[in-house]
């Protein structure tokens, strides 16, 4: 650990190490002025590691994407500014990447995810409280007792509290007291309601929320379930606020405009489309063992379509690259319906290919 910031503190060589945010401004310090009359302290919460929780896939999508200059420089400034990093750009740029890749790097836990629909509300983004099924419990708990007592048997005890039926959702675990913020992915922010990113503006000013469920109980505290897991984490009188803000990113298609209350709140960040260097960068360092003269014919392929006014996402040069690396025999159960010779196996990867790179503004 560093004894002094420093910038950039997310580099995007995906080299994982420690680092030290400096002083939020003072605009944006949260709970450091009600820590002072916390009796009880902090029970901090500790999320996984991507060692111990992460897939191989999520490792692999954060060890291989190629940041730009301008990523990292805004990375950076969402860190220090403590603000929400609001990417827009077309499908397939890697918008949702990065926030893999930036909690690999500075080892900020399991990327807590929120995928938005027009249904979506701020409150299942904070918890769920499963009152039914606490009621259910209940009733049944009240059977299970009237029958032993009908029988004479000594009725059962019950160890369930308010505590087993609330679970926080990606946005409430991302606001619990951490020592460093955790990583909070909030994916296609326009396609949610009108009220939603107004919704926001207060969770993002304060940092805080409360659990009304729980603030109205006579407990001290009350043990829930974090997004992820089940290892409990506790809350005080219901209510939590973070002592780090988290690293948010959210991710906008730019299907609708934003509100300018909400926008003046993130610091923005426009994605265009992968220079020709950037694609080769990205297909060697995904395909490594490649042969270059092979990379190049599928890169070929893939700009000839993209210069002719198609929109192509990079996923898709990924996917045509994997199917032309495959040494199958792709003819082999087709029987006398083609000749299974070098040059229709060639022929059918290249169709293949083709299926594969079809322009996303083609109906």
């Amino acid at each position: 650990m560093t004894n002094k910031p420093e910038w950039p503190i997310y580099t995007g060589f995906a080299e994982q190490h420690d680092f030290k945010l400096p002083e939020p401004p003072p605009w944006r310090t949260f709970v450091k002025a009600e820590a002072k009359t916390n009796k009880q302290g902090t029970a901090y919460y500790d999320p996984k590691t991507a060692a111990e929780a992460w897939t191989e896939d999520e490792i692999h999508r954060a060890t291989t994407f190629e940041p730009t200059r301008r990523m990292i420089e805004l990375v950076n400034a969402a860190l220090y500014l403590r603000r929400p990093l609001l990417i827009t750009g077309k499908p397939g740029t890697g918008k949702s990447s990065l926030a893999y890749a930036v909690a690999y790097e500075l080892k900020l836990g399991q990327v807590l995810t929120w995928p938005v629909t027009s249904r979506a509300t701020l409150q299942e983004a904070l918890y769920r409280y499963d009152a039914l099924g606490r009621l259910q419990d209940t009733n049944l708990k009240r059977k299970q007792d009237e029958n032993a007592a009908a029988a004479g048997d000594a009725a059962e005890k019950d160890e369930k509290n308010i505590g087993d039926y609330i679970r926080l959702g990606p946005l409430g675990t991302a606001l619990l007291p951490t020592h460093k913020p955790q990583a909070l992915l909030i994916d296609e922010i326009d396609k949610s309601s009108i009220d939603l990113p107004n919704d926001l503006l207060n969770i993002f000013e304060t940092g805080k929320y409360e659990i009304p469920e729980l603030s109205r109980l006579k407990d001290e505290w009350v043990d829930v379930f974090p997004q992820y897991g089940e290892q409990k984490v506790r809350i005080y009188h219901g209510k939590v606020t973070c002592h780090e803000f988290p690293f948010v990113i959210m991710t906008s298609n730019g299907e609708r405009d934003l509100p300018p209350p909400f926008l003046r709140r993130c610091i923005r960040l426009d994605i265009k489309d992968p220079t020709d260097e950037q694609l080769a960068r990205i297909v060697e360092k995904k395909f490594p063992e490649s042969n270059k003269d092979l990379r190049d014919e599928v890169m070929k392929h893939f700009k000839e379509k993209r210069d002719d006014g198609g929109i192509l996402a990079t996923d898709q040069l990924l996917n045509a690259m994997y199917l032309r690396l495959q040494q199958v025999n792709l003819l082999a159960e087709l029987g006398e319906r083609a000749p299974d010779t070098d040059d229709a196996q060639q022929g059918i990867k290249d169709q293949l290919v083709d299926a594969i790179l079809r322009k996303l503004n083609e109906q």
